[in-house]
């Protein structure tokens, strides 16, 4: 039998036990084992980790370690915790996911469009009033990221008949989609969309990719949807592009600092829909399937799933 799988987690313990039964019914006869059951001599005998926000000192514990499988797809705080000589990272790519994503992109781009912001604002003071309608034909969304999460909210945002367009770090081609790249291209998307939606992954690049700039030049009365990382947006300048109308509202579903501490004057901004981290949560049932065939296939090839470029972060 192979050398049991070190289960590596900062999650509370009813999660990790969680995930422990799951990925186990998986797995067939791999064995995993919570890190925190391990003994100091178990340690140089595991080659392979799965991990769900690990902490790195544990991680570099495991001094044979082969790769590391995450179960999620974002791993930039894994790539900037451990060094650069860490063993290869594997990110979750699972269709589950990616399908979760799209129809979240499109619930809350209706969410919008159909002014329930307003509406709900109206409810609060028992105020009956409609508003006019605009068909989704009419406006124009724009998707910052076409990666994997990005072609399949534009396919289902497409399809429900919004025009979109997206950009990308290097050029894409999709139906129905007005593609762009480069600085110029990023200009003109801000510069042109009803409602901006944020699908990219936090890099050294990306960080801070929309501030104070980027958001005087957007649409007045624009909206934001980040469904990517905090930091790629300057949430003081946000705050204040929204205070002064510039933009009209933003939803947000992510930040610097998670959870979002009760202190933080986001909450109490009814120009800001808050949501506690929910746009496409991982499956744990679908990600262990992709999990044990990710690991079935190196034991039998001992060749490794599609690895994470640390030059990129991701």
């Amino acid at each position: 039998m192979a050398e049991p799988i070190a289960f590596v987690s900062r999650s509370e313990q009813t999660e990790r036990d969680n995930w422990l039964k799951v990925l186990s019914e998986n797995l067939g006869d791999e064995k995993i084992v919570d890190f925190n059951d391990l003994k100091p001599e178990d340690y140089g005998a595991i080659e392979l980790a799965i991990v769900a926000n690990p902490d790195p000192a544990q991680l570099k514990k495991l001094t044979n370690l082969k790769w590391i499988q995450s179960l999620w797809a974002g791993v930039e705080r894994m790539v900037k915790e451990l060094p650069e000589n860490a063993p290869p990272i594997v990110r979750l790519v699972d269709p589950a996911l990616t399908e979760a994503m799209a129809e979240a992109v499109l619930a809350w781009t209706l969410y919008l469009t159909r002014d329930m912001p307003r509406y709900h604002r109206q409810q609060q003071v028992r105020l009956w009033q409609a508003h006019s309608y605009k068909p989704a034909s009419q406006w124009k969304i724009g998707l910052l990221g076409l990666g994997q999460l990005g072609r399949a909210a534009a396919k289902l945002l497409t399809l429900t008949g919004f025009q979109v367009n997206g950009w990308s770090k290097s050029q894409k081609t999709l139906d129905n989609v007005t593609c762009s790249s480069g600085k110029a291209g990023f200009m003109r998307l801000i510069e042109t969309s009803d409602i901006v939606v944020l699908l990219i992954p936090l890099t050294k690049e990306t960080t801070g990719l929309l501030g104070q700039n980027e958001f005087a030049h957007m649409k007045k009365g624009a909206s934001l949807i980040n469904f990517s990382r905090g930091p790629v947006i300057d949430t003081d300048a946000l705050f204040d592009a929204l205070n002064n109308r510039q933009l009209d509202h933003a939803v947000l579903d992510v930040f610097d600092q998670e959870p979002l501490p009760p202190d933080s004057p986001l909450w109490l901004n009814e120009n800001i829909t808050v949501l506690p981290h929910i746009s496409a949560p991982t499956n744990k049932e679908s990600a262990a399937k992709i999990v044990a065939k990710n690991i079935a296939n190196w034991r039998k090839t001992g060749k490794l799933p599609s690895v994470v470029n640390r030059m990129r972060g991701y």
